[in-house]
């Protein structure tokens, strides 16, 4: 139970940092061209400007779901060193 509660708690973590980093660079790669990142289409527009769209509201599911999961290995992780089998 605690395994898989530590896997459940990190793995979602590391994951959605590493979805937001990727994110970032292309954004940060755009604007070093002089462009407008378009959120919506994830591409570089060099013609017009483009407003700005967070990561949770483009994708909500993967941010609560990663989320989600952290949740439910922190549960796991808290039962597992609470409730030890004798």
């Amino acid at each position: 139970m605690l395994r898989i509660g530590l896997v459940l708690l990190i793995l979602p973590s590391i994951a959605l940092m590493v979805v937001f980093y990727m994110d970032q660079s292309a954004v940060n790669a755009c604007l070093e061209l002089g462009g407008s990142y378009n959120y919506d289409l994830a591409e570089c527009d060099l013609e017009q400007k483009h407003p700005f769209k967070p990561l949770m509201a483009r994708h909500p599911m993967l941010i609560n779901g990663t989320m989600l999961l952290s949740v439910v290995g922190l549960f796991m992780c808290m039962k597992g060193l609470l409730w030890r089998p004798r």
